[in-house]
């Protein structure tokens, strides 16, 4: 797993913590996708003892506690805490689990202390609140949400799930690589992904929380108990969990939910190879043809604009 290098000043309280990164935001993403976790830097050192978030119930009172519940209701509950900034069936807590919390599903509280960081993705310094953008760009498909853009930068979408983050890290060394951040890299296995065997894991481990055709498990009001995989209602192909490495990672440490680690790597590539060689929304980033946005952004041989059972993937149809 790539590392970032470690930044010297700590944060001393929660509310400069704050502070200091709305003054940051100013300068400026996405995403994600996923997940949080992808720059070039040189390797930070990495804690050896897992960090372990705060208890719900030491959520303080007064204006800075009213913030981290709004913020918390945002990352649990995007689709409709956020509903002009929404395009597709996903809200953060479906990649960042357990309310953000959970270890190997980029828990927001090892983030929070590593921003702003170089990214190769966006080839610049990228802040937490452009980490964010990005996420409602890739993994929410702002664009065709009903503002058709993600939040404007300043918005106080942002300022409430900063102020969650911090507080999910009260008490972690900031610049500090932590153990559990990001999602786990899973060895390439001995027989190359392959999505028809991925097919076969797909249909006896995952189809019946997010359907056979990957759509996801809709609740009666139209919101999803379960996410969508692919089609259009999935996060698109900019999203980091588009990327097949990603997505393995995502699963063998997470999936079948509740079923920690219990697929080979094997089985978690070739499911991986499987999701993400279906279609879903176009990349945003796309402005020229599927081949050009293949060279500049997906040229690590993914799945993007190759063809696939008859279907050139990337053209979102």
């Amino acid at each position: 797993m790539t590392r970032r290098p470690a930044r010297p000043l700590a944060r001393q309280s929660l509310l400069i913590a704050a502070a200091t990164t709305l003054g940051l935001v100013a300068a400026c993403k996405q995403n994600a996708g996923p997940a949080l976790t992808d720059t070039s830097s040189p390797a930070a050192v990495v804690a050896e003892t897992a960090f372990a978030p705060p208890a719900l119930d030491t959520i303080p009172q007064g204006p800075q506690g009213d913030a981290i519940r709004r913020g918390r209701e945002l990352f649990l509950n995007t689709g409709t805490a956020a509903p002009r900034y929404v395009g597709s069936g996903l809200n953060c807590r479906n990649c960042h689990l357990d309310e953000g919390r959970k270890a190997d599903a980029s828990p927001m509280w090892a983030a929070w202390g590593m921003y702003p960081a170089y990214r190769t993705k966006d080839d610049r310094i990228s802040t937490m609140q452009d980490r964010i953008r990005g996420c409602f760009v890739y993994s929410m498909n702002a664009q065709i949400s009903p503002a058709g853009t993600p939040p404007p930068y300043g918005d106080d979408i942002y300022r409430d799930l900063e102020t969650y983050f911090a507080w999910l890290a009260t008490g972690a060394p900031a610049g500090q690589e932590l153990k559990g951040r990001g999602f786990v890299t899973v060895a390439k296995p001995a027989m190359a992904p392959d999505p028809a065997r991925g097919r076969i894991v797909y249909e006896a481990k995952c189809s019946t929380c997010h359907q056979p055709d990957g759509a996801g498990l809709r609740n009666p009001d139209g919101t999803y108990a379960n996410p969508p995989l692919w089609g259009a209602r999935s996060f698109n192909w900019g999203a980091g969990m588009a990327k097949t490495a990603n997505a393995a990672g995502f699963i063998k440490a997470n999936m079948p939910l509740g079923q920690d680690n219990s697929l080979t790597d094997q089985q978690a590539w070739d499911v991986a190879a499987y999701v993400t060689s279906r279609e879903r929304p176009r990349d945003p980033r796309q402005t020229g043809s599927i081949t050009e946005a293949r060279q500049r952004f997906h040229a690590k041989g993914d799945f993007y604009g190759q063809t696939i059972d008859g279907d050139l993937l990337g053209d979102g149809k």
